[in-house]
């Protein structure tokens, strides 16, 4: 029994760390998407973002193997977060705007359109968030007979455990979030970049996908793609922070 309450407490500090890194990536986008609002109303939102959080990924929880079965589920929330990440990425970086387009996107961005979109994020967030979690903690020994979503209340335990911390990660990093991107505005492409990335890595979940198939289904399991992803999404995280700091001083100099 020793054995089994190691592994387990292993297993939570494993869920604890992916669920703080995905947190802080979900906290990018609450932050960015909220960073146009008054900041009563930034308080509002984020409040809103995280109850969504919360809620999403404890429905998840309960979802998980229906979630799992279906290919389309991870590819709408792959296509929505790829969707929010180029559109942002064209209308700043590569699309000329006038003042009319300006007003126009700002009417369109009011507090509860904000909100919507945040929690729209939420949900293919949560979608990520539980897959990755099921594909570590499936893998720990059963206790008893009962199940919860059709997993073992053990394994169930520590997903549960896991993605709660993540969120109390999430309370506080989403308001840090925001004060870093007022003091390093560039660091909202890199948000939206990271955000991307994120989606590429649900939309491969899903082309990897049993019933699809388009590439090995192992592949989005295997130790490469891991390494691939995470590699990359530090070196977002690097360069982005990097280049912030240096047009910012670039900017104070002159």
């Amino acid at each position: 029994m020793e054995a089994i309450l190691l592994e387990y407490a292993w297993v939570l500090l494993v869920l604890i760390f992916l669920e703080g890194l995905l947190a802080a990536d979900n906290a990018v986008v609450m932050a960015v998407m909220v960073k146009h609002l008054p900041k009563e109303q930034q308080k509002k939102a984020l409040f809103y973002g995280l109850f969504g959080a919360f809620l999403f990924r404890f429905i998840a929880l309960f979802l998980i193997t229906f979630l799992a079965k279906y290919w389309e589920i991870q590819a709408l929330g792959a296509a929505y977060l790829l969707f929010i990440s180029i559109k942002h990425l064209y209308d700043n970086h590569f699309k000329k705007q006038d003042e009319s387009l300006e007003i126009k996107e700002g009417k369109g961005s009011g507090f509860w359109m904000t909100v919507l979109k945040v929690e729209l994020a939420d949900i293919a967030f949560a979608i990520d968030s539980m897959l990755a979690a099921v594909a570590i903690a499936i893998t720990l020994p059963h206790i008893g007979d009962y199940h919860i979503g059709g997993i073992n209340a053990g394994p169930f335990a520590v997903m549960f455990l896991g993605g709660f911390i993540g969120l109390v990660i999430m309370r506080f990093a989403a308001q840090m979030f925001v004060k870093l991107l007022n003091n390093y505005p560039t660091l909202e492409t890199t948000a939206f970049l990271i955000v991307g990335w994120v989606g590429v890595k649900l939309a491969v979940l899903a082309l990897g996908h049993e019933n699809l198939a388009i590439i090995d289904p192992h592949f989005p399991h295997s130790t490469m793609w891991k390494v691939i992803f995470w590699a990359v999404l530090l070196g977002l995280v690097i360069g982005g922070y990097l280049v912030s700091v240096y047009k910012n001083k670039k900017e104070q100099a002159s």
